[in-house]
């Protein structure tokens, strides 16, 4: 028999010893479980779990007799290591390819995922920083995980700095000339109505690109037009039919070129790339005129504030007061554009046009303290060393922040949980960060970031123990690569634990050195030099429909991809934990400076 023959017929004799261990790990079979989550059973209107799907989900598993083999690379036993020798890298192979096999059917046949978006965006969604239904979110994802047998399992707090601010009750219409309801959001951390409003309505036109010495002055020649008055800031905005809308999926051969290691240009064309722009800075920024409209509306008495959403079908986007002080600020509702422009019109006849609103809204001075949600698989001879994965648990208040990004802490709890379901005992320790904060400037994941690891200025013990922090937060789309901050072997182990998901639509990864903060909380990691990774995804909706929008519900996830996001991305959280090294860092004289954080916002 040839050398590579007794090779391959070791490697093979070793696999079919294997697969009893294997089959004997398996959890006894779950039947009809709520993994099988009927989206048709969830009532309308629901604040509490329904009373037909268990708020915990803690199918049954066939105990471990004592002793017994756990499946894994480790659990082998050492004189069959030792005798195969040479067979090992093929073993690896093999035994890889029989994980990757496991993860996908666990995930397939048993998947979590939709199940807890349902919990985390139906009943507990939104998810406002600061907010009692954040911190209710992020306990029962303790419990769900804890029922999955993760351990150490908390809330870890940080100074938000802010109350927690809510909107209970919201109704909006036009009285006069006509009679109808109208749509729109309420803008976060401004004050209700105290009661019913009804006022006429007076549109106050701005100037374009004014100076601050030019929007005094516009404001002082129309302050006897507000007091009393619901105000319509800006003119209408003229928003065209969209004949060429974007395709929903990013061409193979695009996603490729990312992806490309070869590409001198790969890793562009991710989240948080800003274009090139060149139109000349204005003499104002659009923060600082609407903290100068405020502070003008507040003090001339104005009803109300009115701002137009500027987007087609009725999408509306409504942040927040950004200095977060509710007397700074009149009570104020972002309108959708068919709406503005409907009263927009009717005012420029010469009508008079009378509106209604009633705005209740509640703060919690609790909220000051924000909390991240945390829960551990321990590892074992490398237990001192760390993976994490995650994303953000907080959200808008104008939907239920199930694409932005309930589906993403859906995603990275479930790709954790088919590692426990498979019997995998990790010999790292993998963390799951849910993080709050992000919405208002990636908050909650720097504050962690900064308690426990430090920077590569200022290093903590923690800094050296993390491997990397994956995450995903770009909607439903399936996941196409990863953007992976570090050299480019990095880069390289990433791409090679994906290799086996092509058919899933993943591609690869490229290597990136920015250390700038802005998009998503893997970019906390990067900025501490930290291998922060970041998994790139298809579109579908996100930018177009859904991001940030009152359209954010559970109704746009699309199930098959994100159990394909779940599969890629367990399997690399495999390799991660299970691998020798650590994944390969930037070394000193590569790394580029920190950026600071008051540009990085």
């Amino acid at each position: 028999m040839s050398g590579r023959a007794s090779v391959l017929a070791a490697a093979l004799t070793l696999a079919a010893s294997i697969a009893p261990l294997a089959a004997q790990q398996r959890p006894a079979a779950r039947g009809a479980t709520p993994s099988a989550f009927d989206r048709r059973c969830i009532p309308s209107g629901c604040v509490a779990p329904p009373s037909n799907i268990p708020d915990i989900a803690t199918p049954p598993r066939k105990p471990r007799a004592a002793g017994a083999p756990v499946l894994g690379r480790r659990a082998l036993p050492a004189g069959r290591i030792a005798a195969l020798g040479a067979t090992m890298d093929l073993h690896d192979g093999l035994l890889d390819a029989d994980i990757n096999a496991k993860i996908r059917q666990e995930e397939n046949s048993h998947s979590q995922i939709m199940r807890t978006l349902h919990f985390l965006a139906d009943v507990y969604g939104p998810r406002v920083t600061g907010s009692p239904s954040l911190k209710a979110a992020g306990e029962w994802a303790i419990r769900q995980m804890e029922a999955w047998s993760f351990a150490n399992g908390h809330l870890e707090p940080w100074d938000f700095g802010h109350p927690g601010w809510v909107n209970e009750r919201f109704s909006a219409h036009i009285i006069a000339p006509v009679k109808d309801q109208l749509t729109c959001e309420v803008v976060a951390w401004t004050p209700g109505t105290d009661g019913t409003v009804t006022a006429q309505a007076y549109q106050m036109v701005m100037p374009e690109r004014p100076t601050p010495t030019d929007l005094t002055a516009f404001l002082d020649s129309v302050k006897d037009k507000v007091p009393g008055r619901i105000v319509l800031v800006g003119k209408t905005t003229f928003v065209p039919v969209n004949l060429d809308p974007p395709a929903k999926r990013r061409p193979d051969d695009q996603v490729r070129s990312q992806y490309d290691p070869n590409n001198p240009n790969a890793g562009q064309g991710g989240r948080g790339g800003r274009g090139g722009d060149q139109t000349p800075a204005p003499p104002m920024t659009n923060n600082e005129i609407n903290r100068r409209v405020d502070e003008f509306l507040v003090a001339n008495g104005a009803k109300l504030r009115v701002n137009d959403a500027g987007r087609e079908h009725g999408q509306i986007i409504a942040f927040n007061n950004r200095s977060f002080d509710l007397a700074k600020a009149p009570p104020t509702v972002v309108m959708r554009n068919e709406d503005y422009g409907r009263i927009s019109r009717i005012l420029a006849d010469g009508t008079p046009v009378e509106l209604e609103f009633n705005i209740v809204n509640k703060v919690y001075p609790e909220g000051r303290t924000a909390y991240n949600t945390i829960a551990e698989i321990p590892g074992t001879d490398k237990r001192t060393e760390v993976v994490m994965l995650g994303g953000h648990l907080d959200s808008w208040h104008s939907a239920t922040g199930a694409t932005d990004n309930a589906i993403g802490c859906a995603t990275m709890m479930e790709a954790a949980r088919i590692l426990k379901a498979i019997g995998v005992t990790p010999r790292r320790t993998i963390r799951v960060a849910l993080w709050s904060g992000e919405e208002e400037g990636i908050l909650g994941s720097q504050a962690y970031v900064k308690e426990h690891f430090g920077s590569f200025e200022t290093p903590k013990p923690e800094y050296a123990t993390l491997v990397a922090y994956l995450n995903i937060d770009s909607g439903t789309g399936r996941a196409r690569g990863a953007g992976v901050f570090g050299p480019p072997a990095a880069a390289a182990v990433i791409r090679q634990a994906l290799a086996p998901f092509e058919d899933l639509g993943v591609v690869g990864a490229s290597a990136t050195t920015s250390r700038t903060v802005g998009g998503t909380d893997s970019t906390a990691f990067n900025n501490a030099g930290l291998p922060g990774i970041g998994f790139g995804q298809d579109p579908i909706e996100y930018n177009t429909h859904t991001h940030h929008t009152n359209l954010d519900n559970y109704e746009r996830v699309i199930e098959d991809d994100v159990k394909a996001s779940a599969i890629a991305i367990a399997a690399t959280l495999y390799q991660l934990a299970m691998r020798d090294e650590m994944l390969p860092r930037l070394p000193a004289a590569q790394m580029p400076p920190p950026v600071p954080r008051s540009t990085a916002q």
